[in-house]
C-alpha cells in the first residue's frame, strides 16, 4: 500500500495567534490518524524558483486514504475553523510514489 503526504506551504500568515490555535487542535488530530510529521514549522528553508521562505509542512500518513480521512475529519475541520483567515496556504495530499 503506498503512503500518503501532506504537503503544506504557507505563502503567507496574517495573524501568528491563529496559526497557534490552529496547530493546538491538528496536531493530535492528524495524530489520531497516524500521521507523523516529517517537517516541523522551525524547519531550515532552501528556497528556489518561486519559493517562499515560510514554514513548510508534510506529514506522512500510512495509507493515501488515512491521509483524506485525516484531513475530512471533523477534528481537523476544527483545526481550520481555528486557523480561519490567520493564514493562506498551499495544501495538497498527495500518494506516495
Amino acid at each position: 500500500m503506498k503512503k500518503g503526504y501532506w504537503v503544506v506551504a504557507y505563502r503567507a500568515i496574517s495573524d501568528e495567534a491563529a496559526v497557534k490555535a490552529y496547530a493546538i487542535l491538528a496536531v493530535p488530530a492528524i495524530q489520531s490518524f497516524g500521521g507523523r510529521f516529517l517537517t516541523a514549522s522551525n524547519s531550515r528553508i532552501q528556497v528556489h524558483e518561486a519559493g517562499l521562505r515560510l514554514r513548510t509542512i508534510v506529514v506522512e500518513f500510512d495509507s493515501y486514504d488515512s491521509a483524506l480521512a485525516a484531513y475530512d475529519s471533523g477534528a481537523y475541520q476544527k483545526a481550520i475553523q481555528a486557523l480561519g483567515t490567520g493564514a493562506e496556504r498551499d495544501h495538497r495530499i498527495v500518494e506516495g510514489a
